[in-house]
């Protein structure tokens, strides 16, 4: 059963009741406070229903504009990750370059970079020996040389000409101190090339005969020998590289214009240290393997870093011969000459080997050569000196028949000598 309720006092009353029986308030109030808590309670349901309206209508708006700054986000992200690879990138490059041209200079470095020539030097070192020439039971010279050959009876000693060169007694020291006695088989003045004998039994080791045709310009050589001291510097290894193949280097070993004791030999340039007492002594490649016969006696005291070698080709060619008994025999034809051109003397116009006399009954008398020709051209090759001369002479065999070119009373002409031989050297 519904009651009212008094606004005042709270009492119950009737639902008829227009006045409280307990205070007697006007029970009509109510419904007007309920009248305006309902309006208030309805005015705050549809301020609600706006603000929800509001909410709905502006959501749509709220998603795009979130949607839009993600993809805002995202192009700048993109922007910045390309931007930023590509700086890399540059950057990569340009500090990257130099780094691989280094590397490629490293792998280039590789094939020039080594940790010594220990084992090439040991593969050599027992076969070279010191050279002592005794002249009259007094020393006369040191200098080196190697043992290059070895048969059941005998081994052989390669060495320079110049070192043995009036001695009549000689001996070598290997590195076991002991000192023997040698016996020349055969030497060449002209090659500079000198071979000795001893007994199988007391030699060390045998050197191992390389190619110097094989060998390319900047190839690693080494010198064994016993330069300046032989008794505090023995067995001084030096080192270089191969400088020139086929040099044509002059000796002069004669005085003035005459100069029949000069020659022309064709020989190895290299850098390696040559000094004196190393004459005689091995150049070997990086192999340890003998390349070529030092030389100081063609090697220059006033230019630093030139030094020469006959190539062992040359070398073991004649040293053959004279373990086979065999002379060596040089084309002749027979004439005495010296040179001449316009700069030493204003008389003359062409530049060659001037006839100073001719042998009676030798080749060139028999070709027609006459006292004061000057021999110019042989086979089409200019002269250059009396030791060119015979370095172009001695290129051919005895028999064969060569065209020489001279100038007789200022006209060329070409004369063919079928060369001889001699003793002599012209």
């Amino acid at each position: 059963m519904k009651q009212n309720i008094c606004p005042g006092c709270g009492s119950k009353n009737n639902k008829d009741a227009k006045f409280c029986t307990n205070c007697g308030k006007d029970l009509n109030e109510k419904e007007v406070i309920d009248a305006v808590t309902t309006d208030v309670v309805s005015e705050k349901e549809k301020l609600e229903e706006e603000v929800v309206d509001v909410k709905v209508e502006n959501n749509p708006n709220n998603s795009k504009k979130n949607n839009n700054n993600v993809f805002y986000i995202i192009l700048a992200s993109f922007i910045t990750f390309i931007l930023t690879f590509g700086l890399c990138y540059l950057l990569f490059t340009i500090f990257n370059k130099p780094v691989t041209n280094e590397i490629i200079k490293e792998q280039k470095n590789v094939t020039i970079t080594d940790t010594g020539i220990a084992d090439a030097v040991e593969k050599v070192y027992d076969s070279v020996v010191i050279i002592k020439t005794y002249s009259k039971n007094q020393l006369y010279s040191t200098a080196t040389g190697f043992v290059f050959l070895k048969d059941n009876k005998t081994a052989y000693i390669l060495t320079n000409a110049h070192v043995v060169n009036g001695g009549d007694k000689f001996t070598a020291t290997f590195t076991n101190t002991k000192e023997e006695e040698l016996k020349l088989i055969g030497s060449d003045t002209y090659q500079d090339i000198a071979v000795l004998s001893i007994d199988a039994d007391k030699i060390i080791s045998v050197a191992t005969i390389g190619s110097s045709e094989e060998l390319r310009i900047g190839d690693t050589t080494f010198a064994v020998g016993a330069p300046i001291d032989s008794d505090a510097y023995s067995w001084t290894v030096t080192r270089g590289i191969l400088s020139g193949k086929n040099r044509e280097v002059e000796v002069s070993t004669g005085n003035g214009l005459y100069q029949n004791n000069s020659f022309v030999m064709e020989v190895l340039q290299t850098d390696t240290p040559i000094n004196s007492g190393n004459s005689g002594g091995p150049l070997c490649n990086a192999n340890g393997e003998v390349i070529g016969i030092t030389n100081m006696k063609l090697s220059s005291d006033t230019i630093e870093g030139i030094g020469f070698a006959i190539p062992i080709e040359t070398a073991v060619s004649y040293a053959t011969d004279f373990i086979n008994g065999k002379n060596v025999v040089r084309p002749y034809i027979g004439i005495s000459l010296y040179y001449v051109s316009p700069t030493l003397y204003g008389n003359v116009n062409v530049s060659g080997v001037y006839v100073n006399s001719v042998e009676k009954g030798s080749a060139a008398e028999k070709a027609g050569i006459k006292q004061g020709d000057i021999i110019t051209e042989i086979n089409g090759v200019e002269i250059k000196s009396v030791a060119y001369f015979k370095y172009l002479l001695y290129k051919y065999e005895v028999g064969e028949t060569v065209p020489f070119t001279i100038v007789r009373n200022n006209k060329e002409k070409k004369i063919n000598i079928t060369l001889g031989s001699s003793n002599a050297t012209s």
